[in-house]
């Protein structure tokens, strides 16, 4: 479980993660602000933000997770970049998974970029599947239609969801 000590932490990570975006001119999502202090710590008490920590017990890799119309949500995904190609986003994202079978959901969905390989490809690797605009739950539609308003849709996103 995350810490209130990683506040600081998952911010800087988020930061740093995002640069990548840098790679395919998609400056806007690179330069977005990290989750705030108040967001995290929202997380935080409600037990629904994990890191992964090096040798040192520094994080370098955080998840967040929503319940969304009954199935547990991956809010948010992302390691530093110096930690990449360790699979610590896999490991983070089967806690979250475990997190949702524990309270009893039957599947884990997220939304993301379509096209970015560290994105959708690299989510089907673990096992999700693109969900069709017509399967969309009345939460996620509404999770799009923010992201959309917030300017997201610049680029193809999308919804998508593994069974647990």
């Amino acid at each position: 479980m995350a810490r209130e000590t990683d506040v600081p932490e998952m911010q800087r990570i988020e930061v740093e993660a995002g640069r990548l975006f840098l790679e395919l001119h998609m400056d806007r999502v690179a330069g977005d602000d990290p989750f705030s202090d108040a967001e995290l710590r929202g997380y935080l008490s409600d037990d629904r933000a994990w890191v992964a920590v090096d040798e040192t017990d520094r994080a370098i890799g955080y998840a967040l997770a929503l319940w969304v119309d009954g199935l547990a949500h991956l809010e948010q995904v992302s390691v530093h970049p110096v930690a990449a190609g360790r699979r610590l986003g896999a490991a983070l994202i089967e806690r979250v998974a475990a997190w949702g079978r524990e309270h009893g959901s039957t599947a884990l969905t997220l939304t993301t970029f379509a096209d970015v390989p560290w994105n959708a490809p690299y989510y089907e690797r673990l096992g999700f599947h693109r969900l069709p605009d017509a399967e969309l739950t009345p939460g996620l539609r509404a999770i799009r239609a923010e992201e959309a308003a917030h300017g997201l849709d610049e680029w193809p996103r999308l919804a998508m969801r593994r069974a647990l």
